[in-house]
């Protein structure tokens, strides 16, 4: 797949004979050094066993069980019920005899139409009538449990009103890792005095009278957290990649891209101009055989080399529960001489014993990845996002990068409540509560996910992801699962087509280090409950021989013992 973007990138200057991403050709690209271009290298070390990895062996399970063909069918059906009913509608609705209230686009002669027909008919005929399962709103802070605002139609989803009424409710789908989201304690305290110093904003770029101390004490602490020489930080985590990777790569660049990887990368690869080749899921083979392919082949047409090739993978994915085979991609970026871009959005803080993302899960090198993004937004209760690595390249990036140059400079209040929380999690703080929440979640993580699998439902991704999908298939049962959970005052998310694959709706649940097993028991029970209710216990896979209670697990978790006496 090729796709091209109407970013370019600015030129720049210099050469780098020590590896790290800098512009060595004065048009805006980059290679290994001034003499190497990407793949031509004629050292290639040996690749490591493929069950060794890091320093010790590692115990874990990542399952995405096949649809039952009678699910499949019965999926397939459903969704051509509700497009048949759906034409019907629309033609009671052009004979008035149908009073439900719609949006049309009046096309104008010689207009381009705003919208795809199909895309209005779907949402018209079925996603509006269920439309209530999402963008619920809530009046409290987003913890282990939180107020949901009641809300009712009388118009078939055109419209809500709100009853006056306040759901309390466990919070099964916000990214709130590590609960950090909390409106008391030493983060929300700290938060509160930035504010009064700073103000809400400075309402600047960076490059002018933005740039507070705040800020740069945070990336001086995330670059000694994650590892790396520098870091630079940014106020809006979609923003990070999106306007990054056309800083990165340009024409003559090849991306090769995870077939699932987050809408940013996708719109910053796009814009970047460079080529974008697709592989499968987490699939070496396949990453491997368009490695190889890139390599020998060149550019398509003139065959000359690629000016890069960059590989761009995420640590947790989100929809999935994936975590990337970080050490087999590095390993086969050492052999063909390519870059490595790590989205660390949903691992950094989640993933590891020390919450330092797919990098200390796999207890890899942080210098074998070239390039490591992450966000603010999820285990640090903040908001935005960094991207680290050598200091050349964040110092390129200070000066080509268009969030750096012409965004506005993250708020104190928000670069606070990352300085406050990330000094918890590495300790800085004279306490062990950043390795308790880690532990936590951690264990929160395999002992919810081995019980869904032996109550019989279909989970996707690894054993040890804070995001959890159980999958639902059918479309009515996507709604019906929405419902059902509510009134067992349990809110989570629910995802269907276009999102997912036409046949892969689900349930996604996120796990917090702040939901203690009586509040998982309570989860379960429900939705063990609702299961047998909507009979969509379809899995016959064995359960996964690795638990909470394995003892290389709780060797890595050394508070274990304790919160699992705590949580009783």
């Amino acid at each position: 797949m090729e796709d091209a973007g109407t970013v370019g990138n600015a030129p720049g200057t210099g050469s780098d004979a020590g590896g790290t991403i800098v512009d060595a050709s004065g048009d805006g690209t980059f290679s290994r050094n001034a003499n190497e271009k990407c793949g031509q290298s004629s050292e290639r070390p040996s690749p490591p066993s493929l069950n060794s990895v890091g320093k010790f062996e590692r115990k874990t399970v990542e399952s995405f069980e096949e649809t039952p063909l009678v699910v499949a069918i019965m999926t397939y059906l459903g969704y051509g019920i509700l497009i048949l009913f759906g034409h019907f509608r629309e033609f009671l609705r052009k004979c008035r005899l149908e009073s439900v209230p719609v949006a049309v686009e009046n096309l104008r002669e010689g207009w381009v139409p705003l919208y795809q027909s199909f895309e209005s008919f779907y949402t018209r005929n079925l996603y509006r009538r269920v439309r209530d399962c999402w963008n619920r709103p809530i009046c409290s802070v987003p913890g282990a449990k939180f107020d949901l605002m009641e809300r009712k139609t009388d118009d078939h989803g055109w419209t809500f009103y709100f009853t006056g009424k306040k759901l309390r409710v466990l919070n099964m789908g916000s990214y709130n890792y590590l609960g950090f989201a909390e409106n008391n304690g030493p983060c929300a305290n700290a938060a509160e005095k930035a504010l009064s110093q700073y103000g809400l904003g400075v309402c600047s770029s960076r490059h002018e009278i933005g740039n507070i101390k705040l800020n740069s004490d945070v990336e001086r602490l995330v670059a000694q957290f994650i590892g790396v020489e520098s870091v630079i930080t940014f106020g809006m985590g979609f923003a990070t990649n999106s306007t990054n990777i056309p800083a990165l790569v340009g024409k003559g660049s090849l991306i090769l891209s995870d077939e699932l990887n987050h809408a940013s990368i996708i719109l910053g690869a796009r814009l970047s101009r460079a080529v974008i080749r697709v592989f499968k899921h987490n699939d070496m083979n396949d990453l491997e055989h368009k490695l190889r392919e890139a390599v020998s082949g060149g550019q398509p047409r003139t065959k000359r080399p690629w000016k890069k090739i960059l590989i761009i993978v995420e640590g947790v994915y989100s929809m999935e529960g994936s975590i990337v085979r970080l050490h087999d991609v590095i390993r086969l970026k050492k052999k063909y001489k390519a870059y490595l871009y790590l989205d660390e959005a949903h691992s950094i803080g989640a993933l590891g014993p020390h919450g330092r993302g797919a990098v200390d899960y796999w207890d890899c090198d942080p210098q074998d990845v070239d390039v490591m993004m992450g966000t603010f937004t999820k285990s640090f209760g903040a908001a935005g996002g960094y991207i680290g690595g050598k200091k050349r390249l964040i110092d390129y990036l200070r000066l080509r990068s268009h969030s750096a140059c012409y965004a506005t400079s993250m708020p104190a209040p928000v670069s606070q409540q990352i300085l406050s929380s990330l000094s918890i999690i590495m300790g800085l703080d004279g306490t062990k509560e950043g390795k308790c929440r880690i532990a936590q979640l951690a264990w929160n993580c395999r002992y919810f996910r081995r019980r869904l699998h032996e109550m019989g439902f279909i989970v996707y991704g690894n054993i040890d992801s804070p995001v959890v999908p159980l999958l639902l298939f059918c479309p009515a049962k996507v709604s019906a699962f929405s419902h059902e959970c509510l009134e067992r005052g349990i809110a989570t998310v629910v995802v269907g087509f276009p999102a997912t694959s036409i046949i892969e709706a689900r349930a996604r649940f996120c796990l917090s280090a702040s939901h203690t097993k009586q509040m998982l028991d309570e989860a379960l029970n429900a939705i063990n409950e609702i299961g047998d209710r909507l009979m969509i216990k379809f899995s016959r896979m064995e359960v996964p021989g690795v638990s909470e209670n394995d003892e290389d697990f709780c060797a890595r978790y050394k508070c274990l013992s304790t919160l699992n006496t705590k949580s009783q």
